[in-house]
C-alpha cells in the first residue's frame, strides 16, 4: 500500500497558514489526479487543492482548521484501484451532454426516480454556502456530484442560468437563523477595514458627471468593438483611463505611506472590485497607464471571470496603487469607500439617474453619475483630492481628451 502526503503548498509570498474552507470529496472516497479535493482559505484568496495523483483519499485535516503551509492535510493510497463505473464530477463536467451514452438509456420510471434522488442529493460544503448566500433551495437544483451530490459549480451554472431567490422561498418564509464561522479571507479583510478607520485620516469629496458623452460613444462603436475585440465596451475601461491621466498630475492620489516616509508611483497598477460568490475582491491591473482601451477591457474581463471562478491567485489582487469600485451596478447611489490599504485613495462609481441640469442656462435632462473619492488626508490635501476628481470628470465628460499622439479619431481610440 502506497500512501502519497498530500501538503498544502504555498498560496503566495508572507502567506504562512491557510483554513480549509470545504472538503469537496469526504473520507474514503476515490480521487482522480488534478480533481479538486478541497477550498483552502488564505487571508487574500480562496484556492482550490488539487488531487497530486489518484487513489482512496484520507483526510486528516477538518473543514474550519487552520493548518500551516507544508502541513500533510490528506493521504491519497495510489495503490487502490478505481472502482468499477466510477465518474468523477471533473469528468462529468468535460462529458458532452448533447451525446448520450448507452447508459443514458433508462425507462421513464427510472429517470424520474433519478430526477428525485438528485433532487433530494445533499449540497457539498462550497455548494451549501452560496446557496445560503443566495436563499436557494437545493429541492431546486439538480446535482452532477456523487450520488447526486450538487457541487459548487451546479449552483454556479444555476445562478448563471436565472435561478434565484426572487423565484425559490427557502424555508417557506420560517423564522430560521443560521450561525456561520467566517473565512480567513473575510476575518483578514474586516480586520484591515476596520484599521483604515482606525489608522487613517479618511476624507471623501464627491462630484458628478454628465455621462452622455461616454454613453453616446458606448451606442455607436459598442457592436464593432465585440464583433472585433470579442469584448464588450463597458464603462470601467473609460473611468480606468481617465483614472490613469490624472494620476500623472496628481502623483499624491496614487501613493502610499510607510513609516514616516511617502511613497510616490511612477506607474498605475488599478485595482478593479468585481463581485465574485466569496465576495468582493480586488484584482490589479497592472501598469494600466500604458494599456489601451481595448486591452483594458480584456484584462478586466480575464480577471473578473477568474475572480468568479474561483481561481484567481493572491499575486493578483495585491501591490495596487489605486482602487475603482462600483457600486452603481447593485443600484447604489451615493457612498463613501473605504481606502484598501496600503492605498491612499479608493474612487467609487454609482448608478446613472436621469436628473435636470443647466446646459447653457437651460434645463436639460442628462444621464448624472455620482462620484466619490475617499482618501488619506495624511498624505493628500484637500485640493490635490478635488482636483483629481475634477481631471477624471473633465476627460469623462470629453472624451476626446484620451486621444494622444497619432490617435486622431474615436475610431483609431477603439482599434477599428
Amino acid at each position: 500500500m502506497a500512501h502519497l502526503e498530500m501538503k498544502v503548498p504555498s498560496p503566495g509570498e508572507s502567506i504562512s497558514e491557510v483554513e480549509i474552507a470545504a472538503w469537496l470529496v469526504a473520507d474514503g472516497d476515490y480521487v482522480e489526479k488534478d480533481q479538486a479535493v478541497a477550498e483552502v482559505d488564505s487571508d487574500k484568496a480562496t484556492l482550490e487543492l488539487p488531487a497530486e495523483e489518484s487513489g482512496i483519499i484520507t483526510l486528516k485535516a477538518a473543514e474550519g482548521d487552520v493548518v500551516k503551509v507544508g502541513q500533510v492535510v490528506c493521504l491519497i493510497d495510489t495503490s487502490a484501484a478505481k472502482p468499477a463505473g466510477f465518474s468523477s464530477s471533473k469528468s462529468k463536467e468535460d462529458a458532452n451532454p448533447s451525446k448520450p451514452t448507452g447508459k443514458e438509456k433508462t425507462s421513464e420510471a427510472s429517470e424520474i426516480q433519478k430526477e428525485k434522488t438528485y433532487a433530494s442529493g445533499l449540497p457539498s460544503p462550497a455548494a451549501a454556502k452560496i446557496m445560503a448566500e443566495k436563499s436557494l433551495s437545493n429541492e431546486h437544483l439538480i446535482g452532477s456530484g456523487k450520488d447526486g451530490r450538487i457541487t459548487k459549480q451546479d449552483v454556479l451554472q444555476a445562478l448563471e442560468s436565472g435561478i434565484s431567490s426572487s423565484s425559490v422561498a427557502l424555508n417557506g418564509g420560517a423564522r430560521g437563523t443560521r450561525r456561520e464561522k467566517m473565512s480567513m479571507l473575510r476575518r483578514k479583510i474586516a480586520e484591515r477595514l476596520v484599521a483604515v478607520k482606525n489608522e487613517t485620516a479618511m476624507l471623501t469629496t464627491f462630484n458628478e458627471i454628465d455621462m452622455k458623452p461616454i454613453m453616446d460613444l458606448r451606442a455607436k462603436y459598442k457592436d464593432a468593438f465585440a464583433k472585433k475585440h470579442e469584448v464588450n465596451l463597458g464603462f470601467m475601461s473609460f473611468f480606468t483611463k481617465a483614472v490613469t491621466e490624472a494620476l500623472k498630475l496628481f502623483p499624491s492620489v496614487n501613493g502610499q505611506i510607510e513609516g514616516t516616509d511617502m511613497i510616490f508611483h511612477d506607474f498605475s497598477d488599478i485595482g478593479i472590485a468585481v463581485s465574485s460568490p466569496k465576495g468582493l475582491m480586488v484584482p490589479v491591473v497592472r501598469n494600466a497607464e500604458k494599456m489601451s482601451l481595448v486591452e483594458i477591457e480584456r484584462e478586466i474581463k480575464r480577471l473578473a471571470i477568474k475572480a468568479r471562478d474561483g481561481k484567481i491567485t493572491p499575486e493578483e489582487m495585491t501591490g495596487g496603487t489605486f482602487t475603482i469600485t462600483n457600486g452603481g451596478v447593485f443600484g447604489s447611489m451615493l457612498s463613501t469607500p473605504i481606502i484598501n490599504p496600503p492605498q491612499s485613495a479608493i474612487l467609487g462609481m454609482h448608478n446613472i439617474v436621469e436628473r435636470p441640469v443647466a446646459i447653457n442656462s437651460k434645463v436639460e435632462i442628462r444621464p448624472i453619475m455620482y462620484l466619490a473619492l475617499s482618501y488619506d488626508h495624511r498624505i493628500i490635501d484637500g485640493k490635490e483630492s478635488v482636483g483629481f476628481l475634477v481631471k477624471v470628470k473633465e476627460i469623462l465628460e470629453k472624451p476626446e481628451i484620451m486621444m494622444v499622439e497619432g490617435i486622431d479619431s474615436f475610431e483609431k481610440l477603439f482599434d477599428l
